[in-house]
C-alpha cells in the first residue's frame, strides 16, 4: 500500500529521516538511509563501493541492524534514492509491513509505503 500524499511523519519517522540525511552528509554520496528495529534502536549508514563489497545506503544499514542481532524492523527511510533501493526487499524480508518512507536529499517526504 502506497500513499504518496503523506507528508506528515511521526517523531520516530522523522527522526530516522534525520539519521538517514546525516549520514548521507558524513560520507559525502548522494544516498542516506536509516532503519528502526522492532526494539526501537536505529542504525544509519551511507553507501558502500568497494571494488569487493557495494552496498546501498539501506543495506548497509540492514546489514548494520543484522549483525547488532536485529529481528525485524519497524521502519526505514531511504534518502536520495526511491523503492527501486535493493535494500527494500531486505526490509522486506524481515518485516512485510514495515513503514519504508523514501525522501529527497533535502528531507522532503516523497513516497510512504507500508502504512
Amino acid at each position: 500500500m502506497t500513499d504518496e500524499g503523506r507528508t506528515e511523519l511521526s517523531q520516530e519517522d522523522a527522526k530516522l529521516v534525520v539519521l538517514a540525511r546525516g549520514a548521507m552528509a558524513r560520507t559525502g554520496r548522494g544516498h542516506g538511509a536509516a532503519v528502526r528495529d522492532t526494539d526501537g534502536r536505529t542504525y544509519a549508514a551511507g553507501d558502500v563501493t568497494l571494488t569487493a563489497l557495494t552496498l546501498s545506503a539501506l543495506q548497509s544499514a540492514v546489514a548494520a541492524a543484522i549483525s547488532s542481532a536485529a529481528e525485524g524492523f519497524e521502519a526505514a527511510v531511504v534518502v536520495g534514492a526511491d523503492t527501486s533501493d535493493p535494500g527494500v526487499d531486505a526490509v522486506r524480508e524481515l518485516s512485510p509491513s514495515a513503514v519504508v518512507i523514501v525522501a529527497s536529499s533535502s528531507g522532503s517526504v516523497l513516497e510512504v509505503s507500508g502504512v
